[in-house]
């Protein structure tokens, strides 16, 4: 059995989710952007000790807690290597959008695709999704249901910016219609800022999608 709580946080209100097995207490998180006390208390309330921060991209607004959070619990920061010079460049993105930063620490575990981590007894398994960034990735839980944790490669009815440092319209077109949309419909998507969607709904309503197909 899974918790799953999935919350905006940072200054740009990313959702932030913590996936935690119940049985053991292991734990993940997925795009700490920020409110770190606000995650570290969560994870309390559960009971959890968080293993991995595991990160969606590198922009600045998903991985601005990653320095504290690392600092906070001993977790591994985990990012794909084609998003290494995004996370080199934290404070330059932040001053771009008038944020401040501190540097952040090293990488210590880069993410490939379908490579399975485990937290516990519960396993999360890595999809690589360029075209918002180079290294954009998603992961997959399986609980009761199947949950897709898609960062900004795919939106509600929309798909992530391309037209951001190393975007790809073609890339990420690609990386939804040849990855994301072979999972089962049921499977439920918790997008990177906004409401959540499914599989099912984005096959159909997803108006980006089907124009470029």
């Amino acid at each position: 059995m899974l918790v799953v709580e999935s919350f905006p946080c940072g200054p740009l209100q990313c959702n932030c989710s913590l996936i935690g097995c119940k049985e053991t207490g292991e734990a993940i998180v997925i795009d700490p952007g920020g409110d770190v006390d606000d995650i570290i208390e969560l994870a309390e309330k559960h009971g959890l000790k968080i293993k991995y921060l595991l990160h969606t991209h590198a922009h600045f607004d998903h991985v601005l807690g990653s320095r504290e959070m690392k600092e906070r619990t001993g977790a591994q920061i985990c990012l794909h290597k084609g998003d290494q010079w995004l996370y080199d460049n934290l404070l330059k993105q932040c001053s771009m959008f008038g944020f401040t930063a501190t540097d952040p620490l090293p990488v210590d575990q880069y993410l490939d695709d379908e490579q399975i981590l485990e937290f516990g007894k519960q396993k999360a398994s890595v999809i690589h999704t360029p075209g918002h960034t180079p290294g954009s990735l998603c992961y997959s839980v399986q609980d009761k249901e199947s949950i897709l944790f898609a960062g900004d490669t795919l939106f509600k009815q929309g798909i992530g910016r391309t037209d951001l440092w190393g975007g790809s319209y073609e890339e990420i077109i690609e990386s939804i219609s040849g990855r994301l949309y072979t999972l089962d419909d049921s499977t439920r998507v918790i997008t990177g800022h906004g409401p959540d969607t499914s599989i099912w709904h984005e096959k159909r309503q997803n108006p980006f999608v089907s124009a470029a197909r």
